[in-house]
Parts: structure tokens; C-alpha cells; sequence
């Protein structure tokens, strides 16, 4: 919460088709973020309102497919980049539906032992995780509202899991662009800065209209009557959201040229500022406004 082979005109099954484990409770006429960005991903679990509203973000931004990839290509070479730094354990926050390349599949792929706590308020995404997870005994989900960090925080689960006295991995990616400045971004995560030991890294990626402003002006129409209305902002306010951590290099860029790897193809598409801090020993603590 990006396309991987799968063309606009072709018709992907969604999950009302294959069902059995949705929730009753959740309303498939009111489209998510999070089965939104599947869709946009080439994924099957999205209902048909979510399919229609992604439609409608590809008819004013063509390059919607294209700018989810590289947002996920983004998170998959982060991973990799913190299992490198001697990262085990990691907290990804507004996870999102779970298809290819999830957290857990890229750090247990590298260390088996890798500890991955999801969390997102998305009952789909939350159920299908809990089955895809079901015998993993180093990955969960937490469902709660990652906007309200001391819930996410006293979640059993995540406390099993996790220790906040190691560094740790802190993943927001794609998410804080669903987050309305009178929530005040910069508090959050400055509280969940405040839990994480000296060493930790941060990753986080960001939708801007910096590129191309008439297009994501389109895609925030196409958004606004959603679960998840969209919130693009500028390079300066999201570099901001690293305030705490020391920027590892080359800082806050367009996803694609955050630590290319080499031998593999980039698309140059803009569209997603994304970057990699790291929590200082010392760092002035800060209280939720």
C-alpha cells in the first residue's frame, strides 16, 4: 500500500470471485487504498469498486502501473539494503495487501531467521495476511491504525515478536500519502522514532505531484471519495519526515534511484520520493501533538 506484467485491459479476478475468507463484514462497495495499489500491482485480491476507481487513476495517470513497481522495487532493495546493515527483525506499517516480493519473503530469503511484524487497518488485507502467514512463526499481522503508534506498539503480537531494544527495521512505505496533515505526520513518526534502539533504519516512500501535477491532481479525484483520500506532497515536506535520522545516501530521490542494483533495468518514471535514515545514538525526544 506498482505493473508487473499485467496489462489495463485484461481482466483480473478479484476477490468476490474466490471469497470463502473475506470478512462479512467488510463493505465491497467502498474501494481501500490497499486493494487499490493490489490492483495496480497486477494482484487478484481487490473487489470490483476497487478495480473501477484503479481504472480511473490509470485513464488520468498512464503511468500508475509503472510508479507502483517502482514503490515496490523500492521496498524489496530497502530490505535488502537493512539485512546488509545487520538488521533481523522488521515493523512494516500500513503493509497492505501481501503479493510478491513482501517483507517477509525478501528477509527470510536472505536470513530465514528475519522476524517481520505487519500492521494495517484493512480487514482484507489483515485476513489474508493471517492465512498467508498461518505457519510462520517469525512473520504476523496486527491489525490497527499505524496514525495511533502507542496501540501499534502494545500489540502482543508485536511485542512477541520484536525486540525495541536491537535495532530494528521500520518500514512506512507508500503509506504517507493517506495521512491528512491535521494528523500531524511528523509526530507520528517521531513517536514510533522514540521506541526504536540507536542503529535502527527507517524506510519510507511518498506519492508527489512534483512531476506531473495535472495527473496526480486526477488520481486524488479518482481517490477522494475512497476509504483512503490521498494527500500528495512536495520534496521538501516529505525529506521533512526524516527529521530524527541521519539520511543514508544518496538521500531523498525518485524511487528508482534509491541504491539501483546494478544489472537490472530501471524505468525513470517519477512519481514516488522515497529514502533510508537511520536512528542517531542521541535524538531529542518529541510528544505527540
Amino acid at each position: 500500500m506498482g505493473c508487473l506484467g499485467v496489462g489495463a485491459h485484461e481482466i483480473i479476478l478479484g476477490v468476490t470471485e474466490q471469497s470463502g475468507w473475506v470478512p462479512e463484514s467488510v463493505d465491497d462497495r467502498l474501494p481501500s487504498a490497499a486493494r487499490v495499489y493490489d490492483f495496480l500491482l497486477g494482484g487478484g485480491h481487490n473487489f470490483a469498486v476497487d478495480r473501477m476507481v484503479g481504472e480511473k487513476v490509470l485513464a488520468v495517470q498512464p503511468d500508475g502501473r509503472l510508479i507502483a513497481a517502482s514503490n515496490r522495487a523500492f521496498m524489496g532493495r530497502a530490505v535488502r539494503y537493512m539485512i546488509g546493515q545487520g538488521i533481523t527483525q522488521f515493523l512494516d506499517l500500513g503493509s497492505g495487501i501481501p503479493t510478491v516480493g513482501n517483507v517477509h519473503e525478501v528477509a527470510q530469503k536472505v536470513n530465514p531467521d528475519a522476524r517481520v511484524v505487519y500492521v494495517d487497518y484493512d480487514e482484507v488485507a489483515v485476513s489474508h495476511s493471517e492465512l498467508m502467514l498461518g505457519a510462520n512463526d517469525n512473520a504476523t499481522i496486527v491489525r490497527a491504525d499505524l496514525c495511533v503508534p502507542d496501540e501499534v506498539l502494545a500489540a502482543p503480537e508485536l511485542r512477541r515478536l520484536l525486540d525495541f531494544d536491537r535495532p530494528l527495521g521500520l518500514l512506512m512505505v507508500a503509506v504517507f500519502h493517506f495521512v491528512a496533515d491535521e494528523r500531524n505526520p511528523s509526530a507520528i513518526i517521531a513517536r514510533y522514532r522514540e521506541h526504536l534502539a540507536p542503529g535502527s533504519l527507517f524506510a519510507l516512500s511518498h506519492l508527489t505531484a512534483d512531476h506531473a501535477p495535472d495527473q496526480m491532481a486526477g488520481v486524488v479525484e479518482a481517490m477522494k471519495n475512497s476509504r483512503d483520500p490521498m494527500y500528495f506532497r512536495p520534496y521538501d515536506e516529505v525529506a521533512a519526515l526524516f527529521d530524527g535520522f541521519d539520511l543514508v545516501e544518496p538521500g531523498v530521490v525518485s524511487a528508482p534511484k534509491w541504491h539501483p542494483e546494478i544489472g537490472v533495468q530501471i524505468d525513470p518514471v517519477e512519481g514516488v520520493y522515497a529514502g533510508v535514515g537511520r536512528k542517531p545514538a542521541q535524538v531529542q525526544k518529541s510528544t505527540m501533538e
